[in-house]
């Protein structure tokens, strides 16, 4: 009866004297209200497993006379664009509807602003752009 009493009584002590605590979930990820410093741990985490490679990314291969002909090309094509514009609208744009090749440009004043509707009657793209006022 001693060592029941005895046991009963550690017992009741160490349940007096014994604390427990809440627990507290803290997320890791900032995207989810996680520490912000973390991102960059997650991040070269994240990089680190990926087995994946880019292909599109494998850098530039061109010659410089190569990168320096296409950039003589898109600047002659901008150049005639540009004459084009100037002698079909000279210095502001009117409203209506206009064609160059397989494009369809309508153009028009709404509440927005000028709206230039540009279709590509060979491939069906659409592009809207909108000045506004």
């Amino acid at each position: 009866m001693k060592s029941f009493a005895i046991t009963i009584f550690f017992a009741f002590f160490a349940y007096n004297f014994s604390f427990g605590q809440d627990l507290v979930y803290r997320p890791k990820n900032p995207a989810f209200g996680g520490d912000t410093f973390n991102y960059q741990w997650l991040l070269s985490s994240a990089e680190a497993q990926n087995k994946f490679t880019d292909e599109d990314a494998s850098g530039d291969d061109r010659s410089d006379l190569e990168r320096f002909t296409e950039n003589l090309n898109n600047q002659l094509l901008n150049q005639i664009s540009r004459t084009l514009f100037n002698q079909q609208f000279g210095d502001g744009l009117t409203e209506g509807t206009f064609s160059f090749g397989t494009l369809f440009i309508e153009i028009f004043p709404s509440g927005e602003g000028l709206v230039i509707n540009i279709l590509d009657t060979s491939t069906g793209d659409q592009s809207q752009v909108i000045i506004p006022n």
